[in-house]
């Protein structure tokens, strides 16, 4: 079958150069001429695309070369782009830059798998005719891309805006469909691991907003929309669902946790969709707020902020007491990075030291530079709940805390390390009891055993109880 989804890459030359801002301004400026658009984000990101959702109205789900298939990617676009008008991807870092010197799963990569035309967004600091030597640079570095036009940033003025376009008009046979002036308000201020996360902005839908009045006054929407447009058909032979067929159907309907609050927001919603496809029912529970944990069969924990929102996390003990109860009980728990934070003794951060749950006897403690970034790749290697040893999964790890006050032996980890650092000594994932704690992030779409194992392990715990 072929399949007409209007489209557009949004890539720039290095991380910071503007692609965000520009994507979330085009995302409610679309939003706001009544234009139904959908948003991805390339790469393993959860801020870039909460901001995206919050700009578009609608979730924005990851495209990740690395950890998904490529054929589920191509099949997650199709999927999820289905009602949309138009579909903005948002890239990451440079446009050629992969995990290797071939680029491999860059957002060039990614745009030439959806075949979709890229506007790419130049930061013009500095400089004027060397832009366009850029852009033919880009263009002759890889012939297959489809580089359909420019958006200049951070533009000082009326004749440094006049200077970038001529040269790119005389030098590059790419289109200028944009230029934005410098941004002097600090609309998006960041915090250690990127973006501060919208739902953490004192006045999101006001800086969302101004964002779409600035897109709407340096960029020709409507010759993007048109571009999108245009946009080589998709050919794809097979059903284009691309979650994992799995159903549960022993019984009642399992009740699976998940702790959604300001602490705790890093989910990609497929995770999230694949429980509820699978027949659970996804109730969500607030750790800063509710004063116990709720009936349920199993729970999940996500990463996010338990440092800066370590006060109020620490003063509810009623809840974090309530969960340790739980967790001797045999309650399933899986708890990604933050989640894992969450589940030790204490948490030091910034001279201060923070109860935490106290289920897992370690400490953390958070750093000014990142302890670990990037791609992980781990095998399970001992027997635990939740995947049979000699599983192999791809994940990914972002995160400034460092384990401290460890015991010296009694603690099981179950994951080794093939790519990235985990815990410790090249493990992660520790287990107690029906307990996983991990700092690997998984995606479902890449990783179906995740979705197979938290139905099962709820499955248990139901009829054991």
């Amino acid at each position: 079958m072929k399949f007409h989804r209007p489209r557009v890459v949004i890539a720039g030359l290095r991380g910071g150069s503007g692609k965000t801002t520009l994507s979330i301004g085009l995302a409610r400026a679309l939003y706001e001429k009544g234009i139904a658009v959908s948003t991805f984000k390339k790469g393993p990101d959860y801020i870039d695309a909460g901001w995206l959702s919050k700009a578009s109205g609608s979730p924005c789900h990851n495209l990740d070369p690395f950890l998904i298939p490529e054929n589920i990617v191509i099949k997650s676009f199709l999927y999820y782009s289905e009602r949309a008008q138009i579909s903005l991807i948002e890239g990451n870092r440079g446009i050629f830059d992969g995990v290797n010197i071939e680029g491999t799963y860059s957002t060039a990569e990614l745009a030439k798998t959806l075949k979709s035309p890229v506007v790419l967004i130049v930061d013009c600091t500095k400089v004027t005719r060397t832009v366009a030597a850029i852009i033919r640079g880009i263009q002759l570095f890889d012939n297959q891309l489809h580089i359909a036009g420019v958006i200049l940033n951070n533009i000082a003025g009326q004749r440094h805006e006049s200077i970038v376009r001529g040269t790119i008009q005389e030098y590059t046979d790419i289109k200028v469909i944009g230029a934005i002036e410098r941004i002097k308000e600090d609309l998006m201020p960041e915090r250690h691991l990127g973006l501060l996360p919208h739902i953490e902005h004192p006045d999101v839908d006001n800086a969302i907003n101004l964002l779409s009045r600035i897109v709407k006054e340096s960029v020709d929407i409507e010759y993007l929309i048109d571009l999108a447009g245009k946009a080589e058909e998709i050919f794809y032979e097979n059903t284009v669902d691309p979650y994992p067929v799995y159903q549960d159907t022993a019984g009642d309907r399992v009740r699976i946790g998940v702790i959604k609050d300001r602490a705790f927001q890093f989910y990609y919603p497929e995770n999230l969709d694949a429980l509820g496809r699978a027949g659970a029912e996804v109730i969500e529970v607030d750790a800063m707020e509710e004063k116990a944990l709720p009936d349920v069969d199993a729970l999940y924990i996500g990463g996010g902020f338990p440092e800066t929102n370590a006060i109020e996390l620490s003063k509810n003990r009623e809840f974090m007491e309530s969960l340790k109860e739980a967790v001797e009980e045999g309650l399933p728990v899986y708890a990604e990075c933050g989640g894992l934070m969450y589940l030790g003794r204490a948490l030091y951060y910034r001279g201060e030291v923070f109860q935490m749950s106290n289920i897992l006897p370690v400490d953390f403690e958070i750093k000014d530079s990142p302890a670990a970034h990037g791609y992980t790749v781990v095998e399970v290697d001992q027997d635990n709940p939740y995947y049979p040893a000699g599983t192999r999964l791809k994940g990914h790890e972002f995160h400034y805390s460092r384990v401290t006050g460890m015991p010296d032996r009694g603690l099981k980890l179950v994951f080794r390390m093939n790519r990235g650092k985990g815990i410790i000594d090249g493990r992660d994932a520790i287990v107690y009891k029906n307990l996983l704690a991990t700092y690997t992030h998984l995606h479902v779409l890449g990783s179906p055993q995740w979705v197979k194992s938290m139905i099962k392990v709820a499955r248990q715990y139901r009829e054991n109880r």
